[in-house]
């Protein structure tokens, strides 16, 4: 077991004996460990070895005998007799914003509340707002959040439903009966948020292909099996819809079952204007449904049917009838950017505050990587949670980083690590004055803790666009994807700030956000906005999340010119103002 997966049952052990009301000492004994775990600069398995792991401050017997346990054997009998000794609708309570151990814990010792089904009828009854500490709005709060849980329930996100779906997708592709594959559906959209995974497949033989997809392993249930279709459940509760076609009627389907319903609608009444008909079997020469194949006009892909109804190729993430349909009749579509034109990215994080790697391992990392540069910008200090760095920290980090550059120039590289800061945006103020600010490459804006209104939250991102220092707004509407709404923002607003200023907008792609919304990109790029593809990392592996923005980026219409990290080192120091 690795240290990560380590550092979570520590934080799990440690929430477990918070919600048995164990001394609180001993709770924060495990997180602490945890975190010391998840900063380590070498392997685990070595440590505990070599038995080494007592030397680590923090790391005392009881933990060292834990710890060990887990990484040579893969588990823990404490753990499992824990969490046994507790009922588990407690654990799933803390998925809902606002319960902590301590009122969970509350909850059931004074009203026997175990489940969430149980926790909402004490809400709705009105005992909960009674207790001390809860309140009315608290109440509130609580059936707000169970609402919220029930309705994403359903729904994925995009890196889980990509993570579930290309190992099928692999599958079908060996498989020697399909002759093409492909992702369908919301997934191929790119959209955030995805209710089910589609795949389609052509063949000659599809009962085939449909009865190993059914048979191969970590399939949760099969739901249905049919001849050309089958439906199951994946790890993680997704479903997965495969249908199998005809290769001449590949393209038809893929271009239907890709959707969207709104810009399929578009398509079908294109096709009849032009006296022809468009379903998932074709487009026919015919002024009534058919499925005709000697009426069907021959397309080999996707981009015969768009050049058979006087259209440009329509790339899969446009098509949500958000005006593709007006650029693509006058071929005017953007060629849209790839994740290959990215040379670097401007906002991440290092052990310094909340991030899980050196300097010098990020710096070795991404140069691997193949990558130009690399902003660190850790929290500033009034992000406290996060470890943020005062001034004096922050100088040492700038001072730090330039000896780190000095030493990659001495090999010959040109990678080089920017310095920078995530800068909170505070109520009336930036939490660096400008004179520190100025002694920074790269500075990113975010608003962290909110105002309790749209007009507060806009004015506070305007206030930080205007400063000649901020290169750029973070995550502008703080959003988490199927855990936390945005804030209320007037994001035009706060675009067309940036448009006066010069001010660049992040489309952060750590996966539970993707902020600014791909809905809001047009009118940015209408403005002249430029966009940061950040992926926020706080571990070297987030790195690839750029892969994903490229993809967001893409489905708001963004082309390579419109990003700024897709600029090289040199352009990037001209546009920062670099020697």
């Amino acid at each position: 077991m690795d240290k990560d997966k380590v550092a979570e049952i520590l934080v799990e052990i440690g929430l477990l004996l918070e919600l048995k009301g164990e001394n609180p000492f001993k709770t924060r004994a495990y997180a602490g460990a945890a975190r010391t775990l998840e900063g380590l600069g070498e392997p685990l398995a070595a440590i505990v070895a070599e038995k080494r792991l007592g030397e680590i401050k923090g790391i005392g017997a009881a933990l060292e005998q834990k710890i060990t346990e887990l990484v040579e054997t893969g588990g823990l009998k404490y753990y499992d007799e824990l969490k046994a000794s507790l009922p588990s609708g407690l654990l799933e309570m803390l998925a809902i914003p606002g319960l902590g151990p301590k009122k969970i814990r509350a909850l059931h010792q004074r009203l026997g509340v175990d489940s969430i089904a149980k926790l909402e009828a004490a809400c709705q009854a009105g005992t909960v707002a009674e207790l001390d500490g809860f309140g009315e709005k608290t109440q509130t709060n609580i059936l707000e959040g169970i609402a919220r849980q029930r309705t994403y329930a359903s729904k994925h996100l995009l890196v889980d439903a990509l993570v579930a779906a290309e190992p099928l997708l692999e599958n079908l592709r060996e498989h020697p009966e399909v002759i093409r594959c492909s992702t369908a559906g919301s997934l191929r959209r790119f959209k955030e948020v995805i209710g089910d995974v589609d795949l389609l497949a052509s063949s000659k033989q599809p009962t085939a292909v449909i009865a190993e997809f059914v048979s191969q392993p970590g399939l949760l249930k099969v739901i249905a099996q049919g001849d050309t279709k089958a439906s199951v459940i994946l790890p993680g509760g997704i479903q997965c819809d495969l249908r199998v076609v005809s290769d001449a009627e590949f393209p038809f389907a893929l271009a239907y079952f890709t959707g969207s319903k709104e810009h399929n609608i578009v398509m079908r009444q294109r096709a009849i204007q032009r006296g022809l008909r468009l379903n998932e079997y074709g487009l026919f020469r015919s002024q009534t449904e058919t499925r005709d194949p000697a009426l069907c006009v021959a397309c080999r892909d996707e981009a015969d049917i768009f050049t058979a109804l006087d259209l440009a190729f329509v790339p899969p993430e446009l098509r949500e009838d958000h005006g593709e349909f007006a650029a693509a009749e006058k071929h005017e579509l953007p060629r849209l950017i790839e994740w290959t034109d990215l040379r670097g990215a401007l906002h991440n994080h290092s052990n310094w505050s909340d991030g899980r790697n050196t300097l010098t391992e990020i710096a070795e990392y991404m140069e691997d990587l193949g990558l130009e540069y690399w902003a660190i910008t850790d929290h500033s200090k009034s992000s406290f949670q996060a470890n943020g760095l005062d001034a004096k920290r922050l100088r040492e980090q700038i001072r730090e980083i330039k000896t780190i550059n000095e030493m990659i120039a001495a090999r010959g590289s040109g990678f080089r690590l920017l310095t920078g800061s995530e800068v909170d945006i505070l109520k009336d103020r930036l939490d660096f004055d400008d004179e520190l600010l100025a002694e920074l490459e790269v500075v990113v804006a975010s608003l962290h803790v909110p105002g309790g209104s749209e007009a507060e939250n806009t004015r506070r991102l305007i206030m930080a666009a205007e400063n000649p220092h901020v290169h750029m707004l973070g995550h502008p509407t703080g959003r988490l994807l199927l855990e936390r709404e945005p804030y209320p923002v007037n994001v035009h607003a706060v675009i067309d700030a940036c448009a006066a200023t010069g001010t660049w907008i992040e489309l952060n792609c750590n996966p539970h956000r993707f902020d600014l919304d791909w809905r809001h990109w047009p009118y940015a790029i209408s403005k002249g906005v430029k966009c940061v593809i950040n992926p926020d990392a706080h571990r070297n592996v987030h790195a690839g999340y750029l892969r994903l923005g490229a993809g967001m980026a893409r489905k708001g219409g963004l082309a390579k010119a419109d990003v700024i990290n897709s600029m090289t080192m040199k352009q990037l120091s001209q546009a920062i103002g670099l020697a």
